[in-house]
């Protein structure tokens, strides 16, 4: 009997939305790029849909001035990320702005995203099933005086005509020639590669007398939002990093954990050392672990990692996988698709005060600079006939 309840309940608040549901794609900013060259902007105030909503669906696409699809191969992707934030009304001043982060344990700016990809952008599916959605625009959130907005940030590397394509996309400092970052401090010594190498107007190294036209392209945003309802279920957004040093003084499994979450984005794969390894698979295994303060039912899952990723998994601390995600590749070894968790909702639970082990595969056959590992996963703190229930106590 209850069984048949879940089903009703799903399938009424289902049928409900679907009739509901809206779709506008949207356009960035015209960006301008040469053979070699490197944008790397934030852009306040784009366009999205306004309103009290629950977003279903965001799907990103390159294009060019005529709407073409432009290929990997030509105009790479490192990341792109959508950030909500504040502004007040009647002042465009952007050192007034309040950035609101996701629910994610990083405490910088770069992991707080509410949407954010890399290469594997047009192969990667985002269709959050109903009745649950990521909440934005509700008016209780929003102070006096502001209003939501959003900011689109934007690094892309044209590699046409490159001397060293996969090189590029992993910023390799010596291929741009770059010894200084982008606030003008040396870099350290031993850094070979990475976001401080390949960031706005950089130039990537071309082939000997290699020559280009500029070309404009915009990224091609299309969500699906449905208009906010007593049938929409919150999602909280978690972003998680490999890279994430948080400290567990008193061992696995002890709740007696630091608050503070030093996430650095990138790290770097050393080549293995084939002599010592004979008859292996070199694989680098970068494990981190993670205090869930407050859990929920795990709605969607996805990892994100660059060229040379075989895999990312997030574990339950009673070791159960709780979603996998592992890289599909195309032409040129470049990362095209991730794939996604899905799990029957309610059937994935994170018990508050759980700690998740995040790991992050790559091949280390050779080595890699600058990669990352993230994942992102939407979780809901109650289902359907939860929240009926809460609802008419209320």
């Amino acid at each position: 009997m209850l069984i048949v309840f879940l089903i009703t309940l799903y399938s009424n608040s289902s049928q409900k939305t679907k009739n509901k549901i809206k779709s506008e794609a949207f356009l960035s900013p015209e960006i301008e790029l040469g053979a070699g060259s490197v944008v790397n902007k934030f852009y306040f105030d784009v366009n999205f849909p306004r309103g009290h909503i629950a977003l279903k669906s965001f799907n990103v696409e390159v294009i060019d001035e005529a709407g073409n699809h432009i290929p990997l191969q030509e105009i790479y992707i490192h990341h792109w990320v959508l950030i909500k934030y504040h502004k007040p009304k009647h002042n465009n001043g952007h050192h007034q702005v309040s950035l609101r982060r996701n629910s994610g344990l990083c405490q910088g700016n770069i992991q707080g995203q509410y949407f954010g990809l890399g290469s594997e952008t047009g192969g990667t599916d985002l269709e959050i099933p109903d009745p649950f959605g990521i909440e934005v625009g509700n008016p209780k959130e929003i102070p006096d005086g502001y209003e939501e907005a959003w900011i689109l940030n934007i690094h892309a590397i044209d590699t046409r005509g490159v001397e060293d394509k996969l090189g590029c996309i992993e910023c390799k400092c010596n291929l741009y020639n770059v010894t200084k970052d982008e606030n003008g401090y040396p870099l350290r010594p031993n850094y070979q590669g990475g976001l401080k190498c390949c960031y706005d107007n950089t130039q990537c190294k071309l082939k000997k007398g290699f020559e280009g036209p500029r070309r404009r392209f915009y990224l091609k945003y299309t969500v699906k939002w449905v208009d906010w309802d007593d049938y929409a279920m919150p999602l909280k957004i978690y972003v998680f990093d490999i890279t994430d040093n948080v400290q567990m003084p008193y061992g696995y499994g002890s709740k007696e954990m630091s608050s503070n979450h030093d996430c650095r984005s990138e790290y770097d794969v050393e080549a293995c050392n084939t002599a010592y390894k004979e008859g292996s698979d070199c694989i680098d295994v970068k494990k981190t672990y993670l205090p869930m303060e407050s859990g929920g039912y795990v709605i969607y899952g996805v990892a994100h990692q660059h060229s040379g990723g075989i895999g990312s998994a997030l574990y339950g601390q009673d070791g159960r996988i709780m979603c996998s995600s592992i890289p599909r590749y195309g032409e040129e070894g470049y990362v095209v698709g991730m794939s996604t968790c899905y799990p029957e909702p309610g059937s994935m639970k994170i018990m508050d005060g759980e700690i998740l082990t995040f790991e992050s595969n790559y091949s280390n056959t050779r080595g890699h600079t600058g990669v990352m590992g993230l994942f992102y996963l939407l979780v809901a703190e109650q289902l359907p006939h939860q929240h009926k229930k809460h609802s008419s106590r209320a």
